[in-house]
């Protein structure tokens, strides 16, 4: 098999900046082309503003979920919202890292937070299936206005870890079904 010097099949296309010459003009960073978005896609300004509002509401929904661990009913579920938790602090890391590259500024977190505490159990993890719904929609938005790939990918993967939560709550669901039977 025939290989370019420059072509290794596990490393990303290493090609330079833009501004290095006009044979790399439409091409970013990391190598993929620049796509033209359509005009009913999100701006940069759109994209950050959600990212804002949804790091600052983190405090929040770290309570909601440390509430709903301190009440769940087995080890498993716990061990399960622990999880979703842990993934929610992850992502919140990532937005902030996204921001600050894109601004050059960091989010502040809001001083004094709380929550609303559901009337049950299984009324908090509805509300937080719905919850992880939402943020699905939200995200798109914030994918659809971000200048590169590589922030696109960061999201995406955030959406799909959002998408896995929203399964995980659907089996809580079921075993809060499976235990009254």
């Amino acid at each position: 098999m025939l290989q370019y010097p420059f072509y290794q099949p596990w490393v990303p296309y290493a090609y330079p900046p833009a501004s290095t010459g006009a044979m790399f003009s439409d091409m970013d960073y990391y190598g993929y082309r620049n796509e033209a978005q359509p005009e009913s896609y999100k701006s940069l300004q759109e994209a950050l503003a959600l990212i804002k509002q949804s790091v600052q509401g983190e405090r929040e929904d770290e309570l909601f979920y440390d509430y709903l661990i301190s009440i769940a009913p087995t080890q498993e579920e716990k061990k399960i919202i622990e999880s979703i938790r842990d993934d929610e602090r992850k992502h919140n890391n990532m937005f902030r890292t996204i921001y600050q590259n894109l601004t050059g500024q960091t989010i502040t977190a809001l001083e004094s937070t709380s929550f609303e505490k559901p009337a049950s159990y299984i009324d908090g993890v509805k509300k937080a299936l719905f919850g992880e719904l939402a943020a699905v929609e939200k995200y798109r938005d914030i994918r659809a206005g971000l200048p590169n790939r590589y922030y696109r990918d960061m999201v995406f993967e955030i959406i799909t870890d959002e998408i896995k939560h929203a399964t995980k709550y659907n089996y809580i669901l079921y075993l809060d079904l499976s235990r009254k039977k």
